[in-house]
């Protein structure tokens, strides 16, 4: 009885060996077949100025300007609030119209903070006016935190 017993465990035990072994050679089959398959990424500094990136994509926050230099911002300061990190930073100064003697406000500065924004979308989502957009523009790699500070109010 004793000597059945210590058959079946090194039958078992070389059984989980030889299973280990066809294991082991499957992987490496899919690994070497998958070395030697065409490669179908794309390699980035080369392609360039051809490489177009998709219209969802969230590169950076962009304010556009019409041909006179002017934005679409009526300095509401919603996206700011709604800024889960503070990334957004809206100074405005109060104008009185001549014409009307209504107060107006007017938009001084909008800095926006690319390396503490999270590209959530809310401050693009909330603009009353469309103001503000997410653009394609993906390379922000600088030496200096101060370099991601960017004032888009200005042209």
């Amino acid at each position: 009885m004793i000597r059945k017993l210590k058959k079946e465990k090194r039958y078992g035990y070389l059984s989980r060996i030889f299973r280990g072994i066809g294991s082991l050679v499957t992987g490496l089959g899919v690994t070497f077949s998958e070395f030697f398959t065409r490669k179908t990424t794309e390699t980035y500094p080369e392609n360039r100025d051809t490489l177009v990136m998709f219209d969802r994509f969230r590169g950076t926050l962009v304010m556009p300007h019409d041909e006179a230099g002017k934005n679409k911002c009526i300095a509401c300061g919603l996206c700011a609030a709604t800024c889960p990190n503070d990334t957004i930073r809206v100074e405005t100064e109060t104008v009185t119209d001549e014409e009307s003697g209504k107060k107006k406000k007017t938009l001084v500065k909008y800095e926006y903070n690319l390396g503490s924004c999270l590209f959530c979308q809310l401050c693009v989502n909330v603009c009353p006016s469309d103001a503000i957009r997410f653009g394609t523009a993906f390379e922000h790699a600088v030496y200096t935190k101060e370099k991601l500070v960017k004032t888009l109010n200005e042209v």
